[in-house]
């Protein structure tokens, strides 16, 4: 018999019981005759709502056998059996990040130019000028992240010309730290086309010089796509070092699966040959990119090449059943993010509303045959227009396919008009959140300048929970965040305050959710968002054997200290992919 931690039995308990004496069963098929692996004498924290806590488990053929108490974990060893003593550590699910762009991350560390987005001029020249040393020659210079005011608080008077002094005749491309506007130097507009005479393309601009047409070196939205098509791509021995790379950081920090929110062919390529080699320990759902599809925004999407992409690089552990949508840009000093309401005037007194790069008609069409086709559709949506417009999408979709159950995502689901709160429940919707912008920080205060006092009421996570909508969340890296770490995230769930530097701010504090509530959306969320909730995220018998180690009970851990928090260990499918102690 299963017996619980307070020694008396209950209902749950019982049940539990019968699945360890089933599990035994499968267990003496194993070699040696039991269990391969018992884990005892820890805080297993389950995420099953039958069985919250336990005191340990067993696992075999990389799943767990049976959950319960130490003493009935036992009953299950045989000669062969590995018995962990947790000594009273925390275990729990594997965490999941449901929106990172992990190869281009870890391209960035491993090949760019690379500069925090708080740094000065100064120190992004000296940054800059040592990367323009070490590079081959002929080799662009690629790299960021500068923060999204900074030309506000450092006036430059042509970026262009500032970086050409650094560069030369390199060409150099950097990224702001939303990843949606670029900072180029001349010769990387030459290479790219783009002169006094060049057009602004649909849904970006290039800044211009003042009193005149010559681009000024920035870059917004789909011209900054522009220059970057230009860009030499990185090789597949790169992209193979990037999702091996991406891997590594990702087991670090407790991560046993993500979503690669806009993944084009080549990353495609690069996960998929890392499974069928064996080196992929790490489930992945990749959002095929259609950014190239979407030229103007009555463009309908190609579904029979997105179908070609998702046969050929569909694997094992890789999905590739999910397609990402942008529907604006971003509410900073770019003012790109589609709003209800127009953003505070620019310097030059104008007002803007921020534009659509999807047309609401032509939004409808691409999700409702894409949803009959079987994909989850990822939508970046962040403004409460753009919000607006896809669950709208998704309504429609409810309408023409009445037999789907699939969970489209609206990434960013930072401004929600009040009236939408409850759609999202309504339609199955996921409000998916990027940590960082829960708590005061340069982001945010870059927001708050462009939209104004509503931007102090950001990310309503307790209302949308409070109506049951799905909810994911998500790190965005290398966008914002420096990296994929989500310990700091889920302590700005709870305390809406910075996790990284003490301070009494806080944004939308009525808004704070409790760390439970936070776990399960890192955990089953991710699980449904990546369509695995039926294999991994919780520690339930006869699922995937994908938990993690942690070195302290984050229940008995003050709010503000859960960033500190260190993974001791990490297991994918029963295999140990991480152990802090050995250095791996």
């Amino acid at each position: 018999m299963c017996v619980g931690r307070s020694g008396r039995t209950s209902r749950a308990a019982a049940c539990l019981a019968a699945l360890a004496c089933s599990c035994s069963a499968q267990a003496a098929d194993a070699p040696g005759g039991g269990a391969e692996q018992i884990f005892i004498d820890g805080a297993v924290y389950t995420e099953d709502a039958a069985q919250p806590w336990a005191e340990g488990f067993a696992v075999g053929g990389g799943k767990y056998l049976a959950v319960g108490s130490s003493a009935a974990m036992r009953e299950l060893a045989g000669p062969n059996t590995r018995i962990v003593d947790l000594k009273g550590r925390m275990a729990m699910p594997g965490l999941i990040d449901d929106h990172v762009h992990a190869v281009d991350g870890a391209l960035g560390e491993l090949y760019d130019c690379i500069f925090a987005s708080t740094s000065t001029p100064a120190q992004i020249r000296k940054i800059l000028s040592q990367c323009v040393q070490k590079a081959p020659s002929g080799a662009w210079i690629s790299g960021g992240y500068w923060a999204s005011d900074f030309f506000k608080h450092h006036p430059i008077g042509s970026p262009r010309r500032w970086l050409d002094e650094i560069s030369g005749e390199r060409a150099m491309i950097l990224r702001d730290d939303t990843g949606h506007n670029a900072w180029v130097n001349s010769a990387a507009l030459r290479l790219a086309g783009v002169d006094s005479d060049t057009a602004d393309p649909t849904g970006g601009r290039f800044e211009r010089e003042a009193g005149g047409r010559k681009p000024n070196g920035l870059a917004l939205e789909a011209a900054a796509e522009k220059i970057q098509a230009v860009v030499a791509v990185p090789t597949p021995e790169q992209y193979r070092k990037a999702v091996l790379y991406a891997q590594k950081l990702a087991h670090r920090f407790g991560i046993i699966g993500l979503k690669d929110a806009d993944a084009a062919v080549p990353a495609l390529a690069a996960y998929q040959s890392a499974d069928h080699q064996g080196e992929l320990e790490l489930y992945v759902a990749a959002c095929i990119s259609t950014l190239a599809m979407q030229d103007k925004p009555d463009t309908v999407l190609n579904f029979d090449e997105i179908d070609k992409v998702r046969a050929a690089y569909r694997s094992n552990l890789v999905a590739t059943d999910f397609v990402k949508i942008y529907l604006d840009g971003v509410p900073t000093s770019a003012r790109t993010a589609a709003m209800l309401e127009p953003y505070l005037p620019d310097a030059a007194g104008k007002r803007v509303s921020g534009d659509l790069h999807v047309a609401p008609d032509v939004l409808a069409k691409d999700l409702a045959e894409l949803d009959r086709r079987g994909y989850t559709v990822k939508m970046h949506a962040a403004g409460d227009r753009s919000i607006r417009v896809g669950l709208d999408a998704i309504a429609n979709a409810r309408r023409a396919n009445p037999g789907s159950r699939l969970r489209h995502e609206l990434a960013h689901a930072g401004f929600i008009a009040p009236e939408d709160l409850g759609r999202f429940a309504e339609l199955n919707a996921v409000a998916e959140f990027s940590p960082v912008i829960w708590y005061p920080s340069p982001i945010i205060d870059a927001v708050i300048e462009a939209v104004g006092e509503r931007a102090k009421h950001y990310w309503p996570m307790r209302s949308l929970l409070a109506t049951h909508a799905p909810l994911a969340a998500g790190s965005d890296w290398p966008s914002v965040v420096p990296s994929m770490d989500p310990w700091g995230g889920i302590q700005a769930m709870v305390t809406r305050a910075d996790p990284y530097h003490p301070s009494a701010r806080t944004l939308w504090p009525e808004q704070a959710i409790g760390l439970a509530d936070a776990l399960r959306i890192y955990t089953l969320g991710g699980a449904a968002a990546l369509r695995r909730e039926t294999q991994t995220g919780s520690i339930v018998a006869g699922k995937s054997a994908d938990f993690i180690v942690l070195d302290r009970n984050l229940f008995k851990t003050p709010d503000d200290q859960i960033s500190r928090v260190q993974v001791q260990m990490t297991f994918f499918q029963g295999r140990k992919v991480y152990d802090r102690a050995a250095g791996e």
